[in-house]
Order: structure tokens, then sequence, then C-alpha cells
């Protein structure tokens, strides 16, 4: 056996499934190139579904996450430290907020905003208690937890997990009608969407969909919460994907890019009406705002602030998507979506399944992922260069002209 297939077998004896993860064996990464155990270089077009928006072992994170070990790295919430008040402002000030209650995974950020659209409703909109609910779309993703699982329209990940979380009406995404509907009673008190739906293949909504959905809820009293944790920190051309909208969601959900591939790092960004609602001792985490993730988000969040990772994200996306888009005149390609550097590609039948396009991309030495069967996801860090993109784009038009 080589040592990417003893290192597979080992993981397969001694792990349980999730993922179905493609058979490569990641031993060292930098910037948009991963090397194997076998030394085979392969260029990331995933990035870690967002979470290495500035590529692997980018130095200025990898800098601050070294300083900050020689320090301290984990107070718990028991304590104050010395990095937890410039996080949260800074953070908060990126976002055009006040108040940061910080988590560590994606999944973590959206209970916790279930949580507090609840509380917010019961305590300010005086929704009787228990009856409170939440509104969401068709193909979303928002995690895999128990009760996120439970407003999820995919099979595979809902089936044998029951019984499920109430308090959830879900719509066609991107009908703005079908919402209109779904908010008139009194008890509703959140619309939890995706700018750009990521796992149900990187769908972008009809222009003016997030702005009406912004005036509806404005309109009755409904708190707008974004899930910017996969299309949010410069993934689309912006820092946030509602930008494109010139829409201000109430709540942003963040995690994945805010941890800059280092630590995971989440939060969730609002108001002080929204978030005030939390009191000491109803909500927590151990390792939520830490030290280590403090340091690293800090340094993220000042990178964006300069800009140029999104400007990156926007012109290398636009000329992604024109080459993609020329694929569609092949007859190998059904459809590009997406928006900045993230695009869904469905592939033609005949021409393979998503899964069979990502493992024949990977012999060449690219990796990319496949979602809903037909589908394949490309979102390389922000830091490619255009020579690489153009490099993996003509691997995938070879793979498709077999």
């Amino acid at each position: 056996m080589s040592a990417s297939e003893s290192a597979i077998a080992a993981a397969e004896a001694h792990s349980a499934h999730n993922y179905h993860p493609l058979p490569v064996v990641v031993a060292t990464a930098e910037g948009a190139w991963m090397t194997d155990v076998e030394g085979r270089r392969y260029l990331d077009m995933l990035a870690g579904y967002s979470a290495l928006n500035f590529g692997h072992g980018n130095r200025r994170l990898i800098d601050a996450a070294k300083a900050q070990l020689e320090r301290v790295t984990l107070t718990s919430r028991a304590f104050h430290h010395d990095r937890f008040a410039d996080f949260c402002t800074q953070l908060a000030e990126l976002c055009g907020m006040e108040m940061v209650l910080p988590m560590n995974t994606g999944a973590e950020a959206v209970e916790t905003a279930v949580k507090t659209a609840r509380k917010w409703g019961y305590r300010v909109k005086g929704v009787p208690d228990g009856r409170a609910k939440i509104i969401v779309a068709a193909g979303n993703f928002h995690g895999r937890t128990t009760t996120v699982i439970s407003f999820s329209t995919d099979p595979e990940a809902r089936a044998d997990h029951g019984p499920y979380t109430p308090g959830f009406q879900i719509v066609p995404y991107g009908d703005l009608t079908a919402m209109e509907a779904a908010i008139t009673e009194e008890n509703t008190v959140a619309v939890l969407l995706e700018p750009i739906q990521g796992e149900a293949g990187v769908l972008v909504p009809p222009p003016g969909y997030l702005a009406g959905v912004r005036r509806l809820t404005r309109e009755r009293n409904v708190l707008f919460i974004a899930d910017e944790i996969q299309s949010g920190l410069g993934r689309t051309g912006r820092t946030f994907a509602c930008e494109h909208e010139g829409v201000v969601p109430d709540v942003y959900l963040l995690g994945k890019a805010l941890g800059g591939g280092v630590v995971p790092v989440s939060a969730v960004v609002s108001s002080r009406e929204v978030l005030g609602v939390h009191r000491p001792g109803e909500h927590g985490s151990t390792f939520g705002g830490n030290p280590l993730a403090c340091a690293v988000a800090l340094e993220v969040i000042a990178m964006l602030r300069t800009g140029e990772y999104q400007r990156r994200a926007a012109e290398l996306g636009e000329h992604l998507h024109h080459e993609l888009n020329l694929l569609t005149g092949t007859g190998a390609v059904e459809e590009v979506r997406g928006r900045g550097l993230w695009a869904g590609v469905d592939i033609a039948p005949g021409h393979g399944t998503g899964r069979e396009i990502s493992e024949r991309l990977m012999a060449r030495r690219v990796l990319v992922k496949d979602t809903h069967g037909s589908t394949i996801r490309i979102a390389p860090p922000l830091v490619i260069s255009k020579e690489d993109l153009d490099w993996g784009l003509e691997q995938l038009r070879e793979v498709l002209a077999q």
C-alpha cells in the first residue's frame, strides 16, 4: 500500500463516517497549494469551504498565533483576558454593529442566534412563552446540530435524528411572496437566511430578494439574521454578501474565515437591543472568545480593513465566472452560479457526476468538492494567483472535454 492508502485505511478503521473525503492525504500546505504524504502538490480550489480565505499558512496569521501561544491560550469565560475587548470592539466596528457574542464553530453561532432570537421575541417583542417562530429557507445549510437539522430539507442530514426541534417554518429560497405570507403571524421572531446558499450549490437569490426580506422584517418587527459564515469576510468581493444589495441585517453570523484557517472562531454580531437580552449565566462557551482565537481573529479583521482581499475576490471572481460561463457553450456544463471567488458548476448529464469530476480533477492535481450529485463547488483561497487560477480552470476544461 502507498502512504496515502495506508493512512486512509487507518482512518477508515478507527473513525466514524461523516464526510466523504476525496482520497488525498495532505501533509503540508502553503498559500493556495497543498502537498500530500507522497510529495504530490495540489491546487486547493475549495479553501476549506471558505475557512481558508487567506490561504494556507498565511504568515500574518501564523505570526499572530505564535505570539499569542507564548502568552496565554485559554482562560475560559470565568475570567477576562487582554485580547477580548479589542476583538469584540473591532469586530463590531467591522460589521457596523454594537455587540459581539463569540463562539467557536459556525453551528454554535447559529444555535446562539436561534436562542437569541427567541429570547428577544419573549423579552422585547412580547411573544407568548414557547410560541416563537423562526422562518428559514428550503435548501439551507446552517450546520448539523439537532436543532439545525430540524429545519433542514436535506434527507441525509435529517434521517434518523428525530424527534426534531419545533418552532421553524420553511419557505422556498428566493421567493419573496412566500416569505411575505409566512411572516404575518405575531409570533414570528426572526428570518434566518444565507445571502448565498453554499451547500445547496452556491445559489444566488434573485435580485431584490434580500432587500425585500429586509423591508418585510423591518415592517413587521422581525429580526433578519444573515448567516454569512461561508459567504462573508471577502469571499464574494465584499466584506459581506448582503452588501451586494445594500442590505444590513439585524444579526450577522460569522465563522470559518474569521479564524483564518488556524483556529475555530465564530461570532454573533448585532445591536445592543438584540444581544443585550442575554444575562450572565444564560449562555456560554468555555473556548468561545479565548485569547488565541481573539489574537488570530484580530489579525483577520485588520487584513479585511485594507480592502485588498475583497478587491482580489471581485477582480479574480469576474475572471473566474467569465471562464466558467464559456463552458456552458460546450454542452458539458448546464449552469454556473455564484459571486466573487465562489461558484457552483452544474455538470451536464453524461459528463460525470460531481464526485466523478472531482476525482478526475484530483488526478490532475486540482482539489474541488461535489454537492447534490451533479454540482461541483469552486472557492479557491483569495490569495490565489491569476496564473494558478487559470491553470486550475484549464484542468477543468480538459476533464470535461474527455
